[in-house]
């Protein structure tokens, strides 16, 4: 080394492959080595034999980040007699597919087949995907896509329809603690060459905080490693030194995503778990999410799950949308989850959204009577007595009489049902003594 050279964190490492990050030296090759997704690759489950048996057909392979879905395509390119074709779809064209189909149509002149994986597969427009479907249909080419949003909704129906989705699981605490130790172990790709001791606690932190991304936690084994200093008892990583080296762990948000996560927060509340509603909150505010949006659905459902039977949930829902108006984020933070927490404790009833759906669905029919003469526009007069046949209710006492507000052929028709939860009690009560019990009976 001259003077001019500065030492690096990977000098003395060699030239054959070792200067690569610790997650990609330590890919498993092998079925044997490959980490989790037991649901899918367990001994005598489909994907395992068709690996085994080189017949897997076009595929997608959907999951979180950093749970496998390339390094299984790798190990089925090393496992498989078949040709193994690698593009992404961020960086690939329709000229690039064209080029595979040929590379492929000759080899299946000497009765060799082709793969091609497809990384970030959800990314293709639809010429894209339009170019290789009728290699996939011939059987010219094994489609396997790779993708962290959900196929059905984020790629073309027609390569879908085509494909089996293979969904990918996130990997455990524990398998990402194994795949630490594993590299811990491994004098060839890891550091098993050295004398390396962590502290209790220090693995399962990295594990944690990589929330099932093993390439992340790798990385941060790899950045705690090489950032220690060795002693002559070898490089000790500690908790802290664990805690510095993991970044705190970035949310990606897609659609998909967010939609899922939405749909969670909105059947907590319904489902009275406030504990859930809050976290999902949480999570939806960390990845990024407009809190007006979350505000929205917290009014929508202070209506559709709690309504009448805690009118206070509403009130607690607008004070919120309020708040955040007012006050803004990230004070907002606390009354909106006041709001949570009194929509997910309030009793439940869903009379209004049935009896709204009802009455929808009887003026979607279409079969409309005229208005009756005593309830029509009235307003060249003066006098609410002079209305032919309508009865002012503030006449009468407790201010309300019986009389049809129906038109005609809908006399019978009952829309709101009111429930004995909560408040709704006493309205169906109410109801009951103007109306009669019989007119809610189902």
């Amino acid at each position: 080394m001259n003077g001019f050279e500065q030492a690096t964190l990977f000098d003395g490492l060699s030239d054959t492959g070792t200067q690569a990050p610790l997650a990609e030296r330590m890919r498993p090759r092998t079925l044997d080595e490959f980490i989790g997704q037991k649901h899918i690759l367990g001994e005598g489950r489909l994907l395992r034999r068709a690996i085994q048996a080189d017949r897997l057909q076009s595929s997608i392979f959907w999951g979180p980040p950093g749970c496998g879905k390339t390094t299984l395509a790798s190990i089925i390119a090393n496992m498989t007699g078949s040709a193994f074709e690698k593009l992404n779809a961020v960086t690939s064209g329709v000229a690039d597919v064209r080029k595979v189909i040929k590379d492929a149509e000759e080899r299946r002149r000497y009765g060799r087949a082709t793969y091609l994986l497809l990384d970030e597969c959800h990314r293709w427009s639809k010429s894209q995907s339009d170019s290789i479907l009728p290699a996939i249909e011939s059987g010219l080419i094994r489609f396997i896509g790779s993708t962290t949003e959900n196929p059905m909704v984020s790629m073309t129906p027609a390569i879908v329809s085509r494909c089996r989705v293979f969904e990918f699981q996130p990997l455990t605490t524990q398998d990402v603690v194994g795949a630490m130790e594993n590299a811990l172990r491994d004098p060839q790709r890891g550091f098993g060459n050295e004398n390396i001791r962590v502290e209790d606690g220090a693995l399962r932190y990295i594990a944690q905080v990589a929330g099932g991304d093993v390439r992340a936690a790798l990385g941060a084994l790899e950045l705690a490693v090489l950032t220690t200093a060795e002693t002559d008892e070898g490089k000790l990583i500690t908790l802290a030194v664990a805690q510095e080296s993991v970044q705190k762990p970035m949310l990606k948000l897609d659609e998909s995503l967010y939609y899922d996560m939405l749909s969670a927060f909105c059947k907590s509340l319904r489902g009275s778990d406030p504990d859930a509603a809050l976290l999902w909150f949480s999570r939806l505010i960390y990845a990024g999410v407009d809190p007006k949006l979350i505000v929205r659905r917290i009014i929508v459902h202070a209506s559709e799950d709690v309504g009448l039977a805690d009118p206070t949930a509403m009130l607690q829902a607008h004070a919120a949308a309020n708040a955040l108006e007012f006050v803004g984020m990230p004070e907002a933070r606390i009354p909106i989850a006041q709001a949570i927490i009194a929509v997910a404790m309030a009793e439940k009833s869903n009379s209004v959204v049935e009896a709204l759906a009802a009455a929808e669905r009887d003026a979607q029919a279409g079969q409309f009577t005229a208005v009756p003469q005593h309830l029509r526009d009235q307003s060249y007069s003066t006098a609410h007595s002079q209305t032919p046949g309508y009865l002012f209710p503030h006449d009468y006492p407790g201010h309300f009489v019986r009389q049809t507000y129906m038109p005609a052929g809908y006399e019978r028709r009952v829309y709101y049902r009111p429930t004995e939860q909560g408040h709704e009690a006493k309205l169906k009560a109410r109801h009951e003594r103007r109306y009669g019990a019989a007119k809610h009976e189902k």
